[in-house]
Order: C-alpha cells, then sequence, then structure tokens
C-alpha cells in the first residue's frame, strides 16, 4: 500500500469551554478558518489538489452541524473542488479523522486530505444532541449505563489507585504542561486565533496551572460521589461483583477540562507531496479502533494500542513516546500499568487535564504534540490513544521520517 505521509498539524490553543472562556466569541467555522488559513499560507498550498477534509465533531448540532467541514473549507476560500465530511466517534472524533483520512490515501482511492476535528464547548453543550446512548431508559438499562466520572472512579478503584496518587498525577500533567508553554514546545503547531477583524483573541493554551499544589487539589470535593449515592453506585456494584465499594477519587482537579479548540493535520501520499512541494514529517504506520466496556467506557486505551502495535509489527518496546489522553488521570495511569511502561514516556508535555479537552479536536492535537516532540528530542517513534465514550478505543502509530 501508499505510506500516508503526516505533512503538518496545526492546532489552535485551548481556552475555557466556558462563557467567559476567551473563545466563547469566536464560532466554529471562524476558529477553523483560522487553521485552514495558516495552513495555507505556510505551504503555498494549491487547494484545488486536496481532495477531501475529514472533521470531527462530537456534539454536531447548531454551530457545529450541517456538514461543518464542508462549510468551513467553503468559508476558507479553499477551492469548491474540495469535498468536506462531519463524523463523530466521541472523544476519538478528531484522530478518527486522521486515520479515516491515512486509510483514503493508503488505499490509493485519494491523494491529500486535510483530517481534524473542532469543540466549541461553550456553544454547544456536551450531550445536547442527546441521542439514544445517554437519553433512552431503556438503552441505559440494557448496557448498565452509568456517567463516565463514575467509570473513572471504578477504573481507579479496580486498580487501587488512591486519591493522594490520582492528585499527584494531575498535578504533575499541569506542571508539564507549564514548562512545555514555558520553553515553546508547542510553537510549531500552535496557530494563534483571531477574530474577523484580525484582533488578536488567544495565543496560549488557558487553562494550565503550573503553580497548583497537592494541597490545592485535596481540597476538592469528588466530582461524582453524589451520582453514586443516586443508584449508580449500587449499578456497578451488581457488575462487578469482586469490588466491596467504590472510592470517588476524581474531581474537576484531576479529570480533563471543558474546552474550545480545533485541530488540522495535512495527510497525502509521497507525489502529492512533491506535486505542493511539501517536506513529510511523519508516515502513519498503524491504527486501530476497538469496542471495550461500555459501562466504565474508560478501558479501551490498553487494547486499542496493542491491536495497533499488532498491525504495525512492532511491542511496546518499539514505541519512543506515549499520547493517552487524560479524560480522567486513572486512564493514562491505567494504560501504562497495563501496558507495562514508565510513565516518563507518557504524556511528557502535559495532558488535557492542565489543557482540556475540545472533545472532536484532541485526538488531532495530540498527534500533533506527538509529532512535534518528536521531531525536538530526535526519537523515532510514538503511539497516540484515547478511550472513547460509548466503550470504545483508538490508537495511532507515527514514526518520523
Amino acid at each position: 500500500m501508499t505510506d500516508a505521509l503526516i505533512y503538518d498539524a496545526v492546532r489552535t490553543p485551548r481556552g475555557k469551554g466556558r462563557k467567559d472562556g476567551s473563545l466563547a466569541q469566536m464560532t466554529p467555522v471562524q476558529l477553523l478558518r483560522n487553521l485552514f488559513d495558516a495552513m495555507q499560507q505556510r505551504h503555498s498550498l494549491d487547494t484545488s489538489q486536496v481532495d477531501d477534509v475529514v472533521l470531527g465533531v462530537v456534539t454536531p448540532i447548531g454551530e457545529q452541524g450541517g456538514n461543518l467541514a464542508r462549510a468551513a473549507v467553503l468559508y476558507a476560500g479553499w477551492n469548491e473542488r474540495v469535498a468536506g465530511v462531519t463524523q463523530n466517534r466521541f472523544c476519538a472524533s478528531g484522530l478518527e479523522s486522521v486515520n479515516l483520512a491515512a486509510i483514503k490515501v493508503m488505499s490509493g482511492q485519494e491523494d491529500l486530505i486535510v483530517a481534524g476535528g473542532i469543540e466549541c464547548m461553550s456553544r454547544c453543550v456536551m450531550g445536547s444532541d442527546t441521542g439514544s446512548w445517554f437519553a433512552d431508559p431503556r438503552v441505559n438499562h440494557a448496557i448498565q449505563y452509568i456517567p463516565q466520572g463514575l467509570g473513572a472512579d471504578i477504573s481507579a478503584t479496580q486498580m487501587g489507585f488512591s486519591r493522594r496518587d490520582v492528585d499527584a498525577y494531575a498535578l504533575e500533567s499541569h506542571r508539564r504542561a507549564g514548562a512545555a508553554r514555558q520553553h515553546g514546545r508547542f510553537g510549531r503547531s500552535l496557530v494563534p486565533v483571531r477574530d474577523i477583524n484580525g484582533t488578536l483573541v488567544l495565543e496560549h493554551d488557558e487553562t494550565i496551572r503550573p503553580d497548583t499544589s497537592l494541597d490545592k487539589l485535596g481540597a476538592l470535593a469528588p466530582s461524582f460521589a453524589n451520582l453514586g449515592r443516586m443508584g449508580y453506585d449500587a449499578t456497578a456494584l451488581r457488575k462487578y461483583t469482586d469490588l466491596q465499594r467504590i472510592e470517588h477519587v476524581h474531581h474537576a482537579g484531576n479529570s480533563s477540562g471543558i474546552a474550545d479548540g480545533a485541530a488540522l493535520a495535512l495527510i497525502g501520499n509521497r507525489a502529492a507531496g512533491v506535486a505542493q512541494g511539501l517536506t513529510p514529517r511523519a508516515r502513519i504506520r498503524a491504527t486501530a479502533v476497538i469496542g471495550s466496556d461500555p459501562t466504565i467506557m474508560l478501558t479501551g486505551t490498553t487494547a486499542a494500542c496493542q491491536k495497533a502495535l499488532g498491525k504495525a509489527g512492532m511491542t511496546v518496546r518499539d514505541i519512543d513516546l506515549f499520547e493517552v489522553n487524560e479524560a480522567f488521570a486513572a486512564v493514562p495511569m491505567r494504560t501504562a500499568r497495563e501496558l507495562g511502561i514508565e510513565l516518563d514516556r507518557v504524556n511528557v508535555n502535559g495532558g488535557a487535564i492542565a489543557m482540556g479537552h475540545p472533545l472532536g479536536a484532541t485526538g488531532c492535537m495530540l498527534l500533533g504534540t506527538a509529532l512535534d516532540e518528536l521531531e525536538h528530542s530526535g526519537k523515532t517513534t510514538a503511539l497516540v490513544t484515547l478511550c472513547v465514550g460509548a466503550g470504545m478505543g483508538i490508537a495511532t502509530i507515527i514514526e518520523r521520517v
């Protein structure tokens, strides 16, 4: 098959996903236009040669509805021949876009694709698209549904992670992200956001708190204990009979923050890159998705990584860096333990606990962060993985060219 090469990866800063967040004034289509403009200008890109735009959106309603991919590419002034599709694989949507683009290129059916995702959580509230997964009590009963935050507490209880353990992980995420921002580690991918008048809106990730402490985190009340008392703990204990009780250890400080943001990657074959004068930065070695426990909803990362490694003919020892989305602290901690890897190879520049999780964009953001760090450190391979709502996992292996 044809190699799927990564030619570029850009992202906006992550803004606080609330009405007082810096990006709350930006419509999704305008936020995307910033990135389309930057990508075209960085490479003097002939946009008529781009086959498709694949965009992940987890809440595809209102301003994020109506096939945002096609609207954004036209609003950015790209050639009308560029097609666009919007898809939703919950939290994995941004990385799923990359994987779909890679598969299109590998198959030889398309030559040059823009892939990525967006979520403006200050404007399109998570879960407001409802759907049977969240809103149908018959479905909830059949699958033993519980809110995902409680799934994180169950996972931590299963693995024996204490409140202090998950708080210490969160503290390190903020420390690493703060150091990365201070030393310009995000500089190659980060595109400052400007409004329609060209005025600077945001140029850095907004929610990093390098001055937090274990004492500050320890003072926060558990976020999901009340839900547990409403009956969800009982539901979980009926399913996980080896547990005596659920330890409620997650809270706002050790869980991913609600955020606004967007990310795009330029993926193509070698001939398309030569024609456009592009220099490849990495190739996509393997991709994988997998179904996992639909009650906890957070355990699919390990199996997805193992599946991708098998497809690539690799082992964990062949991977230099891991990006594991920090949906909750227990997720990367559990993934690292199950894969037998050290946490100093995981999320070396922090993660979503510090910077936020703009659902549809995060997977593509992690890909760009991994690529930038490979180039900065001179290392070769990275594995990106996310747990996924409804009980799934996704993984992508990249190799620096």
